[in-house]
């Protein structure tokens, strides 16, 4: 048992410096070597104190799929927000709709994608998820062609705010992608280019892919 007396401060200074989750094991090596350091579950609970504290203060403490870390609470966001000139990307209805896809029914290809949708899905739509590091490739459907399979990351999980894919609203609940995230803001296809309008352009066509785009 840790008799360290300030071991909620230091937990929490060090999820402030961290700028990034923390687990339980990268925490309690911040203690190595210490007498009396704090094992797992005396690290528990200071965290569970932590969030109690935290209720009366504008941030909050949440454990996510990479471990623990502090954040505004959303009643706030809107003016955080503001202190940053640059506005958060913009992402349209097809893009939100593939990463829902990828979400609710993973392991997905890019097929069975279009299946649902009932449109083609850019290639762009794919890549730029990919490089948000939100979806990735997991594998290789065996059928003719081996299409490629994407499932979410564990940056998807710590971006919204889950522990796992278990925390996920029901699919019929999921009706409204405006309110998915406040940072995810719908736009118009002219204001977030031509790499998520070309889907929207083409509504109404049937699906095409190639083996080598699916790859």
């Amino acid at each position: 048992m840790s008799t360290l007396s300030n071991l909620r401060e230091i937990i929490e200074a060090a999820l402030l410096a961290a700028g990034q989750p923390m687990t339980l094991d990268r925490l309690q090596r911040l203690f190595e070597g210490d007498p009396g350091a704090p094992d797992r579950s005396t690290l528990r609970q200071a965290l569970d104190e932590l969030a109690q504290d935290c209720s009366t203060r504008c941030y909050e403490l949440q454990e996510v799929a990479s471990g623990y870390r502090l954040q505004i609470k959303p009643a706030y966001t809107s003016w955080i927000q503001r202190m940053w000139e640059e506005k958060p990307p913009r992402y349209s209805r097809a893009t939100l709709e593939t990463l829902a896809l990828v979400a609710y029914r993973q392991p997905i290809t890019r097929g069975e994608i279009e299946a649902v949708r009932g449109v083609s899905v850019s290639s762009h739509i794919l890549k730029g998820l990919q490089e948000r590091d939100w979806i990735k490739v997991v594998g290789h459907r065996e059928v003719p062609g081996r299409p490629a399979l994407y499932a979410t990351t564990r940056s998807f999980l710590d971006y919204f705010g889950l522990k796992s894919l278990d925390e996920l609203p029901p699919l019929a609940e999921f009706t409204d992608l405006d309110g998915l995230h406040p940072q995810l803001d719908l736009g118009d296809p002219e204001t977030i280019g031509a790499d998520v309008a070309d889907v929207e352009d083409r509504q109404g066509e049937s699906p095409q892919s190639t083996d080598e785009d699916e790859a």
